[in-house]
C-alpha cells in the first residue's frame, strides 16, 4: 500500500479497511510512516470521522501493537478509571489508593497533559524521584503489593497509542471522537482491567464542549468497550468551571494529599466519592450504591487510602517525606495575586483560560517536547458563587520569573468574573452512561436502576 494513498483515502471521506488500518498503524510504530504523514491523516480523521468499525478496528489494532497485561494471580475484578480531561482534575491521585483500600485491584496507566488540560504523570513527577516508567514487571510488583500502580506507558504498552498521543497533542486534532475513543481504550484493554469507569467532562475547560458531543463520546466509549469485552460506566461530568481550587502539578498533588485524609476541596470530594463508588460496583465489591458508599467512607476515614498512596509512592521511588509533608513539594519563586476590583461574588471562572494559563507559565507543554515546571500554577481562592470584597485576591498565580507572572495573571484575572449576584449552583455529575442509554444522575437511584 501506499501512505499518500491512504491519507487521501480519508481526506475524501472513504471508509478504511481492516488492512489498510493496520498498515498504517503498524507502519508508524516501525517508522516507516512519517510523523508528518501520520499528523496528516489524524487531520483528516479530526476532520471527517471514523465510522463505528473502523474505530473498533483502530482500537484493537492500538492494543494488538504491543504487549496485553494480565494479572490472573490476583484475586477479583480489576477495575480502573479514565478520565477525558479537566483543569484541575487530579481526581485519580486520591481515587486510585481509596478503591485499592477497599478492596478492589486498580492498575492504572496514566497519560501526560494535553493542550490547556493537566495530566496525571506530570503531577505524579513533582514528587521527587517517583517513577512513573514502570516495567510490566515492576507495574506488577506495586500493584500485588498495594493494590494499585500508577505508571505510563511503556515503549511495550500500546506503542502505537503513546506515539499518535503526544502527535494529537501538539497538532490540534485531540477533541475527536474516534482518535479519543481509541486511545483510551487501547490503554485501558491493554492494562489487563475487567471494568472501567468513565469521567467524561463536559464545558469549556473539557475536549467535549456540550452536552451532545460528551453524551456521543461516552456512549461510543461504552459501546466499544463493552464489545471488547469490558464492564463500562460513564458519568458525565461538569467542566464550565475549574475543578478544586488548583490548577498546576505540584499544587494539585498538595491537594490530593487533603482529599486523601479528608478534607479536599468539596467538589472534588464529590467527584473522587462518586468515581470511586462505581468501580467497588464494578469489581462487585457491593450489590447496591449503599453499600458501595460504606466501604469507600471506611477507607477514607480509617486512613487505609492514604497509607495506600504512602506506600506506593516509596515502591515507585518517590521521596515520601514530600507527601508527609506536602510544603517540601516544588514550588516557584514569584506569587502574584489577582485581586476582585468589587465587593460581589464570584459569578465564573472559565477554566480554559484559567488552563491555559498555567501552560503558558510552564505547567504544561506547547510542543511535545517542552520540559514540566512542577511548582507554577494557579491557587484559587474563591470558588463560582463564593462572595468577595473589593480588594481581596481572588486567586494567585506561582511564577518562575516576573515577565510569565504578569502574563498568566492577566489571563486569569481575564477569566474570573465578578458580579452583584450569586449565579445559580451548577450540578457536577450530570448523566450516568451505559452501553444501552444514559440518565440524569440521581445517585443510589440511578445506579442501582441500571445494575438492574
Amino acid at each position: 500500500m501506499n501512505v499518500r494513498e491512504v491519507i487521501a483515502k480519508k481526506r475524501d471521506r472513504g471508509e478504511h479497511s481492516e488492512a489498510e488500518l493496520q498498515f498504517l498503524v503498524e507502519g508508524y510504530v516501525r517508522g516507516d510512516v512519517a510523523d508528518y504523514q501520520m499528523s496528516a491523516w489524524l487531520m483528516a480523521v479530526f476532520l471527517h470521522g471514523m465510522s463505528a468499525a473502523e474505530t473498533a478496528t483502530l482500537t484493537r489494532l492500538m492494543v494488538e501493537s504491543g504487549d496485553v497485561l494480565a494479572f490472573p494471580e490476583l484475586p477479583g475484578k480489576k477495575v480502573d478509571k479514565h478520565s477525558t480531561g479537566g483543569v484541575g482534575d487530579l481526581v485519580s491521585l486520591p481515587l486510585a489508593p481509596l478503591v485499592a483500600a477497599a478492596g478492589v485491584f486498580v492498575p492504572m496507566i496514566s497519560g501526560r497533559g494535553l493542550g490547556h488540560t493537566g495530566g496525571t504523570l506530570d503531577k505524579l513527577e513533582s514528587i521527587k524521584g517517583l517513577r512513573t516508567g514502570l516495567e510490566p514487571d515492576e507495574f506488577r510488583s506495586v500493584l500485588t503489593e498495594v493494590g494499585f500502580a500508577m505508571g505510563g506507558q511503556t515503549a511495550q504498552l500500546a506503542p502505537a497509542d503513546k506515539k499518535m498521543y503526544a502527535l494529537r497533542d501538539v497538532t490540534g486534532t485531540v477533541e475527536s471522537i474516534p482518535l479519543i475513543v481509541s486511545s483510551i481504550l487501547s490503554k485501558k484493554v491493554a492494562e489487563g482491567i475487567d471494568g472501567l469507569v468513565l469521567d467524561v467532562k463536559c464545558g469549556r475547560g473539557a475536549f467535549m464542549k456540550n452536552e451532545e458531543d460528551a453524551l456521543a463520546l461516552a456512549q461510543e466509549l461504552t459501546r466499544v468497550g463493552n464489545l471488547m469485552g469490558k464492564n463500562v460506566r460513564a458519568f458525565i461530568t461538569n467542566m464550565d468551571t475549574p475543578l478544586g481550587n488548583a490548577i498546576g502539578n505540584a499544587l494539585e498533588v498538595e491537594v490530593a494529599i487533603a482529599c486523601l485524609k479528608g478534607n479536599g476541596p468539596t467538589d472534588t470530594m464529590e467527584l473522587v466519592s462518586t468515581l470511586g463508588q462505581a468501580m467497588i460496583c464494578l469489581a462487585d465489591k457491593a450489590a447496591t450504591w449503599e453499600e458501595s458508599e460504606a466501604l469507600f467512607q471506611k477507607a477514607l476515614q480509617s486512613g487505609e487510602g492514604w497509607n495506600a498512596f504512602v506506600s506506593m509512592v516509596k515502591l515507585q521511588g518517590g521521596d515520601v517525606s514530600m507527601v508527609e509533608n506536602p510544603n517540601t513539594l516544588p514550588g516557584a519563586p514569584v506569587h502574584k495575586d489577582v485581586l476582585a476590583a468589587n465587593a460581589g461574588f464570584v459569578t465564573d471562572i472559565d477554566p480554559f483560560g484559567v488552563g491555559e494559563a498555567v501552560v503558558a507559565l510552564g505547567g504544561g507543554r506547547q510542543k511535545a517536547e517542552d520540559s514540566i515546571h512542577p511548582g507554577v500554577g494557579v491557587r484559587l481562592h474563591r470558588k463560582v458563587g463564593e462572595s468577595c470584597e473589593a480588594g481581596e485576591s481572588l486567586a494567585t498565580v506561582l511564577a518562575k520569573d516576573e515577565e510569565t507572572a504578569k502574563q498568566a495573571s492577566a489571563r486569569v484575572e481575564g477569566a474570573i468574573k465578578t458580579g452583584s449576584e450569586a449565579p445559580p449552583e451548577e450540578k457536577l455529575v450530570r448523566y450516568l452512561v451505559t452501553a444501552d442509554g444514559y440518565e440524569p444522575w440521581l445517585g443510589a437511584k440511578t445506579w442501582d436502576s441500571q445494575s438492574t
